[in-house]
């Protein structure tokens, strides 16, 4: 009886390596294509362990799409709180700064249909009645706002962090 589970025993661990062995690579293989880092010369090897290490955040993934509302507003007084050059963040405006209610302060995103790989980085809130489905781009240029309207049902690309 003892050598049958020893036997056993061994055949099981034959199988578990060799289906480790086959399966491993491909695993392996599947996770290193989701990642998308760029190292560049920052990164310090000390001892054999990386000590620092400065990833280009332009090279982030996108880690979610949502359907949005995208409207845009100006820095006039009619449109904003109390200081119309200063967002919710406590940042001044500037190009691509977008209002959310839904995402954190400093959540960067995309919207490729309408502007291809520019980042936008959300530093404003709007009116709680707008939702958390609902961006507002800031422009410096009232008659470039006005042009532009609204776009219903836009794919918004959140990029990782």
């Amino acid at each position: 009886m003892t050598k049958t589970l020893l036997l056993h025993s061994i055949v099981a661990g034959l199988v578990i390596s060799v289906l480790l062995g086959l399966l491993a690579p491909q695993i392996a293989n599947a996770q290193a294509k989701e990642v998308n880092i760029a190292w560049n010369s920052e990164a310090i090897v000390k001892n054999d362990k990386l000590t620092k290490c400065a990833v280009d955040k332009a090279s982030y993934g996108v880690t979610k799409r949502m359907k949005a509302v995208i409207t845009t507003y100006t820095s006039r007084p009619e449109e904003t709180d109390d200081d119309p050059f200063i967002a919710a963040s406590g940042k001044r405006v500037f190009d691509g700064m977008i209002a959310n209610n839904g995402l954190p302060f400093g959540t960067r995103v995309r919207i490729p249909s309408l502007f291809g790989n520019k980042v936008f980085t959300v530093e404003d809130r709007m009116h709680k009645r707008k939702g958390t489905n609902h961006f507002d781009i800031w422009f410096a240029d009232l008659s470039e706002a006005r042009e532009f309207g609204a776009k219903y049902n836009i794919t918004i690309e959140v990029l990782g962090a």
